[in-house]
């Protein structure tokens, strides 16, 4: 009997998206030039998730991006989906990207009898079939040893640097929000040849932050809020309020992760803020795509660069700078 031949996409790269942000996705495979794989997802009427990989990837290296931003529950579910359909599909590699990390703020045992739900969001992602793991700015870098296979943690910090760097804005002091945010903050002032000053914070309860007063200078200066996610918009709002206060002159802000919920837009309009720099980790929801204030800067370039280090085995580590 003759031999027949079969076409295999052994060692070749497929990158497919999900549904929480296939712009992003896009914006990668355009940026490494390659044709996004085809994937069906979708819910059924009771609100289950199905997925099917159209594309062969026997002995392909496949990476899966999916933020899990809100609705986080929904989008982390349908991960672990597509995780399961690329393991038994005989994925050589697979790489769960995820430029937003659902559930880092839960990173800790701070309270009796509450769980670390990153850490069992780590677990599910493993056993569902994760090889590996591409992300970025998560909320603790101690959440990398959650797992027990390779984390590529990257920061969206030369994205933000380099736009702010053209803006050239005089008497710039970098502002971090609270102390754990101190060396995020040390490290922007260093690029953009700033000084430094750190809020004292204290949050009674979650989604609620009391500012009490700011150590150093920022009178007469113009400050910049640095911080990884901005959420309900509660500490960015009676932060600035406060540098305010205190004599700061303009008040710009950046994060990497813009999930701008609740009731996000009322503090954030009645802030005094001049500019918000935010990243494309989470698409920005419609509500917000006009707002004057908000510019929202691309890391697919950034990700793609390293999709293409992993598949081709080569160092990532300058991306990490």
């Amino acid at each position: 009997m003759a031999r027949q031949m079969i076409e295999t996409p052994s060692n070749s790269m497929k990158i497919f998206s999900g549904t929480s942000h296939p712009s992003l996705g896009r914006e990668i495979c355009e940026y490494l030039n390659v044709t996004p794989g085809e994937i069906l997802v979708r819910k059924f009427s009771d609100g289950e998730s199905y997925c099917q990989i159209n594309d062969n990837i026997r002995g392909a290296d496949v990476f899966l991006l999916q933020p899990t931003c809100p609705p986080v529950n929904h989008n982390l579910m349908e991960l672990l989906i597509m995780l399961d359909a690329a393991k038994r599909s005989s994925a050589s590699r697979i790489t769960a990207v995820l430029p937003y990390y659902g559930y880092a703020r839960q990173d800790r045992k701070d309270k009796p009898r509450v769980p670390i739900s990153a850490k069992l969001v780590a677990d599910l992602l493993t056993s569902a079939g994760a090889h590996r793991v591409l992300t970025m700015d998560l909320h603790s870098p101690a959440i990398q040893g959650f797992f027990d296979v390779p984390v590529d943690h990257l920061f969206a910090a030369p994205v933000l640097v380099e736009h702010i760097q053209r803006l050239k804005i005089a008497d710039l002091v970098v502002v971090s929000p609270d102390a754990g945010g101190v060396e995020r903050a040390r490290a922007f002032g260093k690029r953009l040849g700033a000084g430094l000053a750190i809020m004292d914070k204290r949050r009674p309860e979650p989604n609620v932050s009391e500012i009490l007063h700011v150590i150093g200078d920022v009178r007469g200066r113009n400050v910049l809020i640095v911080d990884d996610i901005i959420d309900t918009g509660g500490t960015l709002a009676s932060t600035a309020r406060t540098l305010v206060e205190n004599g700061a002159r303009k008040v710009y802000a950046c994060f990497t992760h813009a999930i701008l919920s609740g009731p996000a837009r009322e503090r954030l309009e009645n802030a005094p803020l001049e500019s918000i720099w935010v990243t494309n980790t989470i698409p920005l929801n419609d509500a917000w795509k006009n707002n004057r204030r908000i510019t929202v800067l691309s890391v697919a370039a950034l990700l793609g660069e390293a999709i293409a280090r992993i598949h081709n085995n080569s160092s990532v580590s300058s991306l990490f700078d």
